[in-house]
């Protein structure tokens, strides 16, 4: 029977920020093939594989993920592991953060190129008079 079924990156909190492409990989310790996997999100069913690729995450992928691996022996009995949950919480920062971060850094090196044309106009005039 499968057993030890666990998420990687692992629980108990994985903070992301929007727009970071995300991929969540599920696995068993132990357990025959064939193991299925199903993905769920606050309980509720998402998808199947033992990969659930989320792509350029938002606010809206935030919330609580596990994974169920399941098999089946002697065609009869199915046997099921349940992950522990991974609470996945999504920044809304993520995508103007650097931006910003980029266009300060463009004004202050224009104000220091500013001053410098400044203080060099004003030492050639003097060297004029």
């Amino acid at each position: 029977p499968v057993a030890n079924a666990t998420i990687t990156p692992g629980p108990p909190a994985h903070q992301v920020r929007a727009g970071d492409p995300v991929t969540l990989r599920c696995s068993v310790q132990v357990g025959s093939a064939p193991v299925t996997f199903t993905w769920l999100r606050d309980g509720r069913e998402l998808a199947q594989g033992p990969l659930l690729e989320l792509g350029d995450i938002d606010v809206g992928h935030s919330g609580t993920y596990q994974c169920m691996a399941t098999n089946q022996l002697d065609g009869h009995r199915v046997f099921q592991a349940l992950s522990p949950e991974l609470a996945l919480e999504v920044t809304p920062w993520g995508h103007w953060g650097p931006a910003v971060a980029v266009n300060v850094g463009r004004t202050v090196l224009f104000l220091v190129l500013l001053l410098g044309v400044i203080r060099g106009c004003h030492w050639w005039h003097r060297l004029g008079a």
